[in-house]
């Protein structure tokens, strides 16, 4: 990992640069990046799928220079040589139950693979989208160890995260070769992110939308029981990070060019399910019973009962800015968003 200053610089003034290229941007943390881009005057293309459901709500406050299809992005790409600043790839099947590996094969490692290839050979940066679940059972730790050795140890639960850890070992053995790279590469390491704009995401929105409605009608909360002697129910443990502090650290790197490498992006410290039911029916001064549900059989086996993201190496490469805990987050989450009439960011 290369050292950077030890300022945060997230409020830069964007407006005088290059076109910022946001693949995935009409998804949840994709929508979240372009608005802060928005926010700092940058001139922004989003690349997404939008279909025929809401997701274009995520995008609809946006200053916008190009929206462009998946199918068109190589060209686009051919045509824009010269012109884009930098590529945000948040574009990907991100559902751990999706069962078509080819398809996410196809989504999540080979197009970031051309993306990369693509910036490397034209100098451009690429800040891509990783993820917790590259750790599995976190059997072996939950340290962003970029290295070809600590990678080849991890061994992830489903091909959601088989196919973001096939592309963190392909970097590291890229980077390792000495081959050509581009100017700056980070991949970011998601653990479990909350916040506005994951609305579309139906049964794989974060638990606190899911709660919300709960919540505000004081039903009881519903939540997995636990299958693990090691944990009572509730007690499952997660590194549940806002939004927010995602987006906070993309812009400090986009800003501080001299950093690169495989970063965690959470908190560093593990809550359980049970603190952040609590968070969300305290946010609207409720009182909390809780129901437990057995786990899905289909993902039962697959299940993490513990992630807690190792923020060390973030914090060397000069990033000191601090994470929102979670009572903080969950309250700022259903104040400004879910519970007013316009939830979009």
């Amino acid at each position: 990992m290369n050292a950077s200053s030890d300022t945060t610089g997230i409020s830069e003034d964007l407006s005088d640069r290059g076109i910022y290229l946001v693949t995935g941007a009409a998804g949840f943390i994709g929508s979240n990046i372009a608005a802060a881009l928005d926010e700092r005057g940058a001139r922004i293309a989003i690349c997404d799928r939008l279909r025929d459901g809401d997701k274009w709500k995520n995008i609809a406050k946006r200053e916008l220079s190009s929206v462009v299809h998946p199918d068109e992005l190589g060209d686009y790409l051919k045509s824009h040589e010269g012109a884009i600043e930098a590529i945000i790839h948040m574009g990907a099947i991100s559902s751990t139950t999706e069962t078509d590996v080819d398809l996410i094969i196809e989504t999540n490692y080979q197009l970031t693979l051309m993306l990369w290839n693509w910036c490397a050979h034209l100098n451009v940066p690429f800040i891509y989208a990783s993820s917790a679940a590259t750790y599995g059972d976190g059997e072996h730790g939950f340290e962003d160890d970029q290295s070809t050795e600590g990678l080849s140890k991890l061994r992830p639960l489903n091909p959601y995260g088989w196919s973001k850890h096939l592309f963190d070992r392909r970097v590291a053995r890229t980077v390792s070769r000495g081959d050509a790279v581009p100017p700056q590469w980070v991949g970011l390491k998601f653990f479990n992110v909350y916040g506005p704009n994951e609305y579309h995401k139906g049964s794989m929105q974060s638990v606190v939308s899911q709660l919300y409605p709960r919540a505000v009608e004081g039903a009881r909360a519903e939540l997995f029981k636990s299958h693990n002697p090691d944990y009572e129910d509730g007690g499952q443990m997660r590194d549940f990070v806002w939004v927010g502090d995602c987006v906070d650290i993309i812009m400090w790197c986009l800003e501080n060019r001299s950093v690169s490498g495989i970063f965690n992006c959470g908190t560093g410290e593990a809550r359980s399910f049970a603190d952040l039911a609590r968070a969300v029916y305290t946010a609207l001064d409720k009182d909390i019973e809780f129901d437990f549900l057995p786990t899905p059989d289909n993902i039962r086996d697959k299940y993490q009962y513990f992630t807690q993201a190792s923020m060390e190496n973030l914090r060397q490469a000069g990033y000191t800015r601090p994470m929102t805990s979670l009572e903080d987050g969950v309250k700022r989450y259903i104040c400004d968003y879910l519970h007013t009439d316009d939830p979009y960011r």
